[in-house]
Order: structure tokens, then C-alpha cells, then sequence
């Protein structure tokens, strides 16, 4: 068989688009640069494998667990066009480069393409940490093969997460709700937060005193707070534990009274300095940003959220701006740090970097294979300037913030000098009360000039010393005082996560990878474990449901060492340590005293699925989450105050905006007072015989009619079915018939609603009649009001009375005048928060067809449903738009008219 002839041509694959668009501009001549579009095979769900598999050790999850955990992949419905092309571009290469992302996923991806692709040619393994000319020259030069066990620990990864989803998830479905899942990191995550927000519900607050007062010499006045009493420290809020209880030995402990009582004696007292203390300052800068410090300062200073972050920093990458955003390393390459040097130099002056160049060297155990900080892309960094016009909003204030701090890591350090100033008086009732103040002078501004590095919020005093110069004073120096003031304070429960500080502690506790970290963070608000109050992450009691029961039946799998042990072996995997295959083995089977999952699954027991559910308030009071939500119930025999008769298990609905540490014993008792009647009995519809009820539901009051079971006399006159064979069909259970329902009017509740106004709303909608072409006319209530419709023609009348009153004649005359379109009064907007940092526009919030949105006039998107508009903020208002922008414009795909089919003619 004659050897396919010489093409000249290389194909390179990518994952993007973009990436190849950008990696195209700096090949030669020949190259042929196609994109993948991520991941062209996984594995399938078990219900689309092919029938014989179906029962065989493949079946459960797609991956043969009877023979080293073999995976069982399909190339992606949607990816089958994409590779037959890049197949028919392959025919005509030379050769093959997969020049993939060079992390474990990118590797993976690689793999696939190779399986798939199966090509006859030359194949090279191609990696860069950015998209410039001279990284890929340096790639070029650099050409491996695919690396097996780099493809092996990031297989291992997902059929672990196949193991652990598809083991664990059908147990919550059964015992918490349908439609919930388990995940290896996801779930642990969950548990990060929920245990935050239960150490803020058992959090008892302490209350403490302390002194403030305005002192002046001849050099200035400055500001000192009380710190001593009688050579005893002033308590602070770090003196006290989450139980409210003093912890510190021999600190003086004031109240209110005592507080009151010294600045009294202190108004005339003769204040003296007692001591001066200067200390040198020096402070050094960040590292380069990792994926996770990245993600943290993007939160802290920009306010984007880790998924908006890591999609901006995706763009910048594919368009050469930055290097590989998925990174472990806080390491720079020796031509980023000269680069970082020079422009230092030239921006701020030669004294502005230090002589010798700045190393960091990584925290991660392993971070990110061969990979480097993020950091401007190039041997010589472009400034934000130079780009401004070539990048959106958020690009370029990522790019910024990214050209900041790696600047700023090649910089000297910031040096001044730290005073703290001791004075102190004798009070009028003999005790004797020290201040202190402190302040820091920066002489030296060093990385500063550049970049300062932001915080997330901590508990306690802020002590810290204040950018402020104190006056020039000595020991002994005679001090006045006014303003002298006692403060009263109480402790404050830890903080609750924000994305970013979740973000610090997950890679603190070694959970996960900090590449999937905005992923992870992304999912469990999208599967309604966790919603956002401003930036504080809060759990729903869905997810105290979860945790509870995965604590009580899965405590490894929930386990924060357990979780980072696991990513250690995954570790060692990539490294060639140890086989996936035998790993799986001993995860799933188990090994000695280690049962494993299957054998846990297996061996669950009874699950009381009320108990995962319950949790107590008060003594009588019980939070349960049900089907449709959170609620209340009291265990305390209630009295109907109009009917005399006892209640048993009152029930309350809990507001979804209601944060589970606000629900305290006194606000569930205000919530079972004030709740309206569940349900209320308005009599018997006389045509039908059904009861008729009025409840409060989840989404406002409405009537409704109890329709009820079908009896056994009933159900043995049901028709039989029979089988082909002629043996009789097992009888079916009858459909259930849907009841009719009615929202109430604005003006109705459920305590006034009557049974002819129930059976009223139940009618609806209500024909009027046809029109002189025969169409009907009907009048109804919406969302939005009521309204009158005649087939696709939508006319809204003045209030929900009328539509009980309204005549044909009078609809027909509305349908008569031309549809007016916005020539109702402007409806004012739900809510305003000011101008948008990007667009400049103002930000509303507005009513729309789907529901209430946000919007500057340029981006729209709509509010979240786990968000109520009373708690939506401006910095949440700002992120949704920064991310909707960071998702760049929907791709509308253009639908084609399918040509009429030409009608056979007939032969004659």
C-alpha cells in the first residue's frame, strides 16, 4: 500500500476558540490550528449506555468496577461534528501537536483527543504558560508525549466523583428531597458553611466598656484609648469566648456604670505622658497571585465573584494578556522577574527595587505541575494603559490588579517607623486610668507605591495601628484632655464566609483543587444550599438537612481531613506514586478495617428521615423542612381564640430571607403568633360537593377544592385491561383529577375570603363571549394585573373587581382602540442603587416578564430567585451585572425554515 504523500501541513488542537485564534498569529507556515471546545468524551449517564451493558459490572455508573474501574466513555452528542472535523484535518497533516492546557484536565483532554483521533502520524505533547511569541517558541522546543499519569490521577478524579455522587446522592433524594446532590468537594464545602452559621447560632454576645478621649500637646492632639485600670488591662472582645464567658486572667472587666463613673473623675484630671516607644516598620510585599489569592483579591477590591473572576482571567489568557489562570505556584519565571524589575525601575525609580530579585516559593504541597504565577504575559510586561483600549471594563480592571501585584512582588519593602505613646491620670475616686494611642509613619513607601494588598473582615478590636503621625512628646510632658467618653461594645459571632474567605480556608485545609474552587463555590448556591446576603455566603435549611445526615452516616466523606488526605493521593497519582486502579479499589471495596463506600451504602439502616429534618428552636418549637420549605411547628396544644377548640402542631412558615442564626427562640415565638391559619374551611360547593378551603401558600393566598379519593366500590368498577394472552391487567391507579385554584385578590385574606367569592376565583378564567369574527373573549388575572385576551391579543383592564363585572360590549370596545404600548404612566423601579462602576449608568431593579431584574440600561439579568429584593445590595447588584458581562453576549443560533417538501405529481 503506497505511504501517504507529504502534505507540509501540522495540525495543532487547543481547547478554545480564542486560544487558537491568538496561538495561530505566532505559528509559521503550515500550521493548522483547530479548537477542541473543552472535553469531546465523558462518561454517560447509565440509562444512555447500550443495552447489553446495562447489566453487566459496567451498568451503575458507567465505569467497570469490577475490572480497575474502567471508564466507559462517549464522545458528547454535541462534540460528534467536531470530530469528524478535526479528523478530516488530520488526514491531511503531517504531524500532531495537542497543545491542551498543561494541567491535569488539559492533559486529560489531550488523552481523549488522541484515543479518539487515533492518528497515524507524529504526535507531540505541546505546553505554555501564556500565548506570546517567545512561549511558543519555547515550547516548540520543548515537545513531549502525553503524560500517563497525569491523564491517570485526572481519570481517578472522575470516576471518584461518579462513585461518590451516584453512591451518596439517591440517599439524600429518599430521606431530604428529590433533586439534591452529594459531592466529594461540594458537600464538604457545604458543611464549611453550615458549621460557620451554627457557631454563630449558639454564639452568646458579651458586653464590655472601655474609654476614648482627645489629648493635646504643643506639637498636636491626637486620639488614645483607655488600655489599663490600676496596671490591669481594659478587657477587649478578644478577652471573651463564643459563650459570652471572660476568659483572660487579671484584665480589668468594666461595665457601664464603671465605665461612666471613671470618665467622670477623669474630666479634670492631669494627664501626663508615661511612655514613648518607637519601633522600626518594615512590611513586605505579596506574593504573585495563585489561582486562589487571584479569586480572593478580585472579591476583596473589585467585588467579583470567584465564577466572574475566573471567566474574565479565561478571556485574558486565550487573548495573550496573562499567563495560565489555573496555577498553584506563586513562583515567576527569571524573565517575568527582570521584566517586573525594569518596569519597577522605570515607573517609580532605580530605589524602588531591592538588589538582589525576589523568590517565593510555593505554600501549596503540590502546586500545579510546571506551571508559574499569574502575571502579565510577555518577557516584557505591557502596562494597563498601553491595553485600556483593547480590553472591556472588567478585563482591564483584572488586568490591572494582576500587573499591580506583580510588580509590586519585585519591589523593596515599605519602611517607616511605629510609635505608641503610654499617658496616663489619677480619677478623682483614686483609680488610675492609662491610654494608649499608636501610630505609624511610612518613610519609605517601597511596593506601596504600586499595590496594597486587601483584608478580609476579622473578629474582635481592631487594634491596629493607624497611617497617622503622632505628636512629638517625652516622658513626663504635661497632656490636656477633652471629649473623654465611655464606650459601651459587645462581642460580635464569627464572621460569615465570603466567597473569598472561603476561598483562603479551603486552600488553608488543603480541600480540593484552587482551580475548581469557583466551580465549587458556583454549585452549591446554584443547588440551593447557600444564597448571598451582600457578599456573606448564608446556608438554607436544606443544607443543615444534608450535612446532618451526611455527618451522621458518611462522617469521613464530610471529614475536612479526610477530604484533603484524599486530594493528597490524587497527588501522589499525578506524581506516578500510586496506581488509580488499586486507589479506587480500596475506596470503594474497602481494604482491612477500612469498610469502604459500597459496604457503607450498604450497611445504612433505618434513616429516620423526620429526625434529619427537625430542628429544635425552643423546647415546643421545631424547625421542619418540608417539601415546599421551611416551617414551624409548636409540640404545645394551641386554642383557636373565635372557636374555643384545641389546635395541635401549630404551623409557621419561615420568611425565605430570614437567615438561620436570626431565627432565635423569640423570633420563632413572634412567627408562631403572628402566623395566619394554615388552611380555612369555607363551606361546599353546591354543584360539585367538594369542600372548598382558603390557604396561605408559599407564594401568597389562594382558594382551592378538595377533591376526594376514589373508594373501593369506585375503584372495582374501573374498566379491566386485558393482556394478548387474555389474563387480566393489573388495575391501574386512577388520575388523580387536579382541583380548580384561585389566587385571592389584593383585598382578600384568608380569614375574610367567603365561599361565593372562592367559587368566583375557581371560575376563572371567565368567558365574555366572541367577537364578529368568532373569536373568544375571556378575562382573567395575571402577575401583573387583570386583563382581557382574544386569542394572542392581551389588553389589561383598571382593577381585579371588574373582572367579575365587565360586559362583552365593554371589552369589545377596549379591543376597538389601537393597543397602546407604554403610554401607561412610567412604573417607578423596584429599587436604586446608584451608578455602576463599569457603565457609569445608574442601577434599577425593575419588574419584568420573568420576573424582577437587574439592569444598568446596558446589562440585564435577572435576580436570583434564592434572593429577596428587601436583601439585595449594590456590591450584589454590581457582581451579577460584572458577571453577566464577564459571560459576554448570548450566541443566538439562527434557525432555518425547513423548504417546503414538494408535493409528488401525479402521472398521468
Amino acid at each position: 500500500m503506497p505511504s501517504k504523500a507529504k502534505t507540509g501541513k501540522k495540525l495543532v488542537i487547543v481547547e478554545s476558540p480564542a486560544k487558537s485564534k491568538t496561538i495561530a498569529k505566532y505559528l509559521g507556515e503550515g500550521f493548522i490550528v483547530e479548537a477542541s471546545i473543552g472535553h469531546i468524551r465523558d462518561l454517560p449517564q447509565p440509562s444512555e449506555l447500550p443495552a447489553e451493558l446495562k447489566k453487566t459490572s459496567v451498568g451503575k455508573f458507567a465505569v467497570d468496577i469490577e475490572h480497575d474501574f474502567k471508564p466507559y466513555y462517549v464522545v458528547s452528542p454535541d462534540k460528534k461534528k467536531k470530530v469528524t472535523e478535526l479528523k478530516a484535518a488530520l488526514k491531511d497533516a503531517d504531524e500532531l501537536y495537542l497543545a491542551t492546557d498543561g494541567d491535569r484536565e488539559g492533559e486529560a483532554i489531550a488523552w481523549h483527543l488522541l484515543e479518539v483521533l487515533k492518528p497515524k502520524v507524529p504526535v507531540y505533547r505541546m505546553t505554555f504558560g501564556e500565548i506570546t511569541k517567545e512561549a511558543i517558541q519555547r515550547a516548540m522546543g520543548n515537545l513531549r508525549d502525553v503524560d500517563q499519569d497525569l491523564v491517570d490521577a485526572q481519570e481517578t478524579r472522575r470516576v471518584l466523583d461518579r462513585l461518590y455522587g451516584y453512591e451518596i446522592s439517591p440517599v439524600l433524594w429518599r430521606k431530604v428531597a428529590r433533586g439534591l446532590s452529594a459531592g466529594r468537594v461540594q458537600s464538604v464545602v457545604t458543611r464549611m458553611v453550615v458549621d460557620r452559621e451554627r457557631e454563630r447560632m449558639a454564639f452568646k454576645a458579651a458586653s464590655y466598656w472601655d474609654l476614648t478621649g482627645q489629648f493635646g500637646a504643643d506639637s498636636g492632639s491626637f486620639k488614645a484609648k483607655l488600655a489599663a485600670v490600676d496596671g490591669a488591662k481594659v478587657a477587649s472582645g478578644r478577652d471573651f469566648n463564643d459563650n459570652g464567658e471572660l476568659t483572660s486572667r487579671n484584665v480589668a472587666h468594666l461595665n457601664e456604670e464603671l465605665a461612666t463613673s471613671l470618665a467622670a473623675g477623669l474630666q479634670d484630671a492631669e494627664f501626663r505622658v508615661r511612655s514613648v516607644d518607637t519601633k522600626p516598620y518594615t512590611r513586605r510585599p505579596a506574593a504573585p497571585f495563585t489561582t486562589s489569592t487571584l479569586q480572593q483579591e478580585a472579591g476583596r477590591k473589585l467585588r467579583f465573584s470567584s465564577k466572574s473572576t475566573m471567566q474574565i482571567a479565561q478571556r485574558l489568557y486565550e487573548n495573550g494578556y496573562i499567563t495560565y489562570m489555573r496555577t498553584d505556584s506563586s513562583a515567576l519565571s527569571d524573565e517575568a522577574i527582570t521584566a517586573a524589575r525594569r518596569q519597577a525601575s522605570e515607573l517609580y525609580g532605580p530605589e524602588y527595587i531591592p538588589q538582589s530579585p525576589r523568590v517565593y516559593s510555593n505554600k501549596a504541597a503540590n502546586a500545579q505541575e510546571a506551571h508559574e504565577a499569574i502575571r502579565p504575559a510577555g518577557d516584557s510586561f505591557r502596562t494597563p494603559a498601553q491595553v485600556a483600549k483593547q480590553l472591556s471594563g472588567d478585563e482591564f480592571r483584572l488586568y490591572e490588579l494582576i500587573w499591580k501585584r506583580t510588580v509590586a512582588s519585585q519591589m523593596g519593602d515599605a519602611k517607616g517607623s511605629t510609635a505608641t505613646i503610654r499617658l496616663g491620670a489619677v480619677s478623682t475616686d483614686g483609680r488610675d486610668a492609662e491610654f494608649s494611642a499608636s501610630g505609624t509613619v511610612i518613610t519609605f513607601p517601597g511596593f506601596l507605591a504600586a499595590y496594597e494588598e486587601g483584608k478580609d473582615e476579622t473578629r474582635g478590636d481592631d487594634d491596629s495601628d493607624e497611617a497617622r503621625r503622632l505628636p512629638n512628646v517625652a516622658k513626663g510632658d504635661a497632656l490636656s484632655a477633652s471629649d473623654i467618653q465611655a464606650l459601651g461594645h459587645e462581642t460580635s459571632p464569627p464572621p460569615r464566609y465570603t466567597e473569598a474567605s472561603l476561598t483562603a480556608e479551603l486552600e488553608k485545609k488543603g480541600i480540593g483543587r484552587p482551580s475548581t474552587y469557583a466551580s465549587t463555590i458556583s454549585t452549591i448556591q446554584d443547588r440551593g444550599y447557600v444564597r448571598k446576603q451582600g457578599s456573606a455566603l448564608v446556608p438554607s435549611w436544606i443544607a443543615f438537612s444534608v450535612i446532618r445526615l451526611l455527618e451522621q452516616h458518611f462522617s469521613d466523606y464530610v471529614d475536612y481531613e479526610f477530604t484533603a488526605d484524599m486530594e493528597g493521593d490524587l497527588d501522589k497519582i499525578a506524581n506516578g506514586q500510586e496506581a488509580g486502579a488499586s486507589w479506587l479499589r480500596h475506596f470503594y471495596f474497602g481494604e482491612g478495617s477500612d469498610p469502604g463506600l459500597l459496604s457503607i451504602v450498604n450497611n445504612l439502616g433505618e434513616i429516620d428521615a423526620r429526625e434529619i429534618n427537625s430542628i429544635p428552636i425552643t423546647d415546643e418549637i421545631t424547625l421542619r423542612v418540608g417539601k415546599f420549605g421551611p416551617y414551624l411547628e409548636s409540640s404545645a396544644a394551641l386554642v383557636d381564640p373565635k372557636t374555643g377548640e384545641i389546635v395541635e402542631s401549630a404551623r409557621a412558615n419561615v420568611p425565605e430571607d430570614l437567615a438561620p442564626d436570626e431565627l432565635t427562640a423569640a423570633k420563632a415565638v413572634e412567627l408562631m403568633e403572628t402566623a395566619a391559619p394554615e388552611e380555612r374551611v369555607l363551606g361546599t360547593d353546591p354543584h360539585t360537593g367538594h369542600t372548598v378551603v382558603a390557604k396561605n401558600g408559599r407564594y401568597g393566598a389562594y382558594v382551592t377544592e378538595i377533591i376526594p379519593e376514589m373508594t373501593e366500590e369506585e375503584l372495582a368498577k374501573q374498566p379491566v385491561e386485558y393482556y394478548k394472552n387474555g389474563k387480566p391487567k393489573p388495575p391501574k391507579k386512577p388520575v388523580k383529577a387536579k382541583p380548580r385554584t384561585g389566587s385571592l385578590f389584593k383585598s382578600m385574606t384568608v380569614e375574610s375570603v367567603t365561599l361565593d367569592e372562592a367559587l368566583q376565583l375557581m371560575s376563572l378564567p371567565r368567558a365574555l363571549g366572541e367577537d364578529a369574527e368568532g373569536n373568544l373573549i375571556t378575562v382573567q388575572n395575571g402577575r401583573f394585573g387583570p386583563y382581557l385576551k382574544k386569542g394572542t391579543d392581551s389588553r389589561s383592564i383598571g382593577s381585579e373587581e371588574e373582572i367579575f363585572t365587565i360586559t362583552l360590549e365593554q371589552a369589545l370596545e377596549i379591543y376597538s382602540q389601537p393597543k397602546q404600548r407604554g403610554a401607561r404612566a412610567a412604573v417607578p423601579p423596584l429599587a436604586e442603587f446608584g451608578p455602576d462602576p463599569v457603565s457609569e449608568k445608574n442601577i434599577v431593579v425593575k419588574e419584568g416578564r420573568f420576573g424582577p431584574y437587574i439592569t444598568d440600561g446596558i446589562t440585564n439579568i435577572t435576580v436570583p430567585r434564592a434572593t429577596s429584593l428587601e436583601e439585595l445590595t449594590r456590591e450584589q447588584a454590581v457582581e451579577l451585572l460584572a458577571e453577566k458581562r464577564a459571560k459576554g453576549p448570548v450566541k443566538r443560533t439562527a434557525t432555518r425554515k425547513a423548504p417546503a417538501k414538494k408535493k409528488a405529481t401525479a402521472k398521468k
